[in-house]
């Protein structure tokens, strides 16, 4: 006597191919650092492990449940998982000495890249399209995690664009893309990929477009031109040093958020860590924003 039921008779095709495509996934993502096969991979794990447990709980006769009842209890079982894991994680960084806003210096070594073929391509169009390069930076995360970014600006000296090399594992890097122009008033105009969970606050006159899923920086560039076509401001040439503008943003980000209450005082970090419980929250919602829908 069979114990799956003639109508949930398709485990034996359904399930291994929900987890080989699981496995391609991880590995071609590993491989490829993209956000949009993380996100599918992610949605894959979830539903295959909710499969997986469901049809050996059923088999085993653990629970007197119908297998679809099975099946959604474990995909919830999975949310409190990750969300448990989110928490943690939060948690742990919040009282590390991973600085939130690192501050970044110039780097000696000048402009490195990896050898991928979308990163000579990228390099190829902000030469066709005549931005110059002014510096190269970077940031220590930890002793073993470097941030790198190459400022580059256009040839009218109005945009900058702050390219940021993200090291991912497996040897893999991801780039970010922060298209910035700022106003006679000194309010700015940015348009970044960012898909990295921040879930804190910017100040008044920033003016940000996130676009997580825009990997492709032409199209990410023409998205900011029409956004500035739109507005009725003035916008100024780029005058501000590269390293003390870049820095700037840092100070101002962790300034801004101090005082709106995401972060500690400096004064009580060492006792509470640096994120505060609502800043704790704002981050593991944008955590399951980004990794589920690609949203910020």
């Amino acid at each position: 006597m069979d114990l799956i039921p003639a109508d949930v008779q398709w485990h034996n095709v359904v399930i291994p191919l929900f987890l080989a495509a699981t496995l391609l996934l991880t590995w071609w993502n590993g491989r490829k650092a993209s956000l949009l096969l993380a996100i599918l991979n992610r949605w894959m794990r979830w539903i295959t492990f909710s499969l997986v447990a469901a049809f050996l709980s059923f088999s085993a006769e653990w629970f007197a449940k119908p297998f679809w009842t099975l099946v959604l209890v474990f995909f919830l079982g999975w949310f409190l998982i990750e969300t448990i894991y989110h928490w943690i994680a939060i948690k742990a960084l919040s009282q590390s000495s991973v600085p939130l806003f690192p501050a970044f210096k110039i780097n000696p070594q000048g402009e490195e890249w990896p050898s991928r073929k979308r990163i000579f391509a990228l390099r190829q169009w902000l030469k066709d399209n005549e931005f110059k390069s002014v510096c190269s930076l970077k940031a220590t995360l930890v002793s073993d995690v470097t941030l790198r970014m190459h400022v580059f600006q256009s040839h009218d000296h109005k945009h900058r664009i702050q390219i940021l090399l993200i090291p991912q594992r497996h040897g893999a890097v991801n780039m970010c893309f922060t298209i910035v122009s700022q106003t006679v008033e000194k309010s700015r105009f940015v348009t970044d990929n960012m898909f990295l969970p921040f879930g804190g606050f910017y100040p008044e006159n920033w003016y940000l477009q996130r676009k997580p899923l825009a990997r492709n920086l032409m199209g990410l560039y023409h998205q900011h031109l029409r956004r500035l076509e739109n507005t009725k401001e003035v916008f100024v040439d780029w005058e501000d040093d590269p390293l003390d503008d870049v820095n700037f943003q840092q100070k101002t980000l962790e300034r801004v958020n101090t005082d709106l209450g995401f972060l500690f005082p400096i004064a009580q970090r060492e006792e509470f860590g640096k994120i505060t419980w609502e800043g704790r929250y704002r981050v593991w919602k944008e955590i399951w924003m980004l990794n589920y829908l690609g949203i910020s």
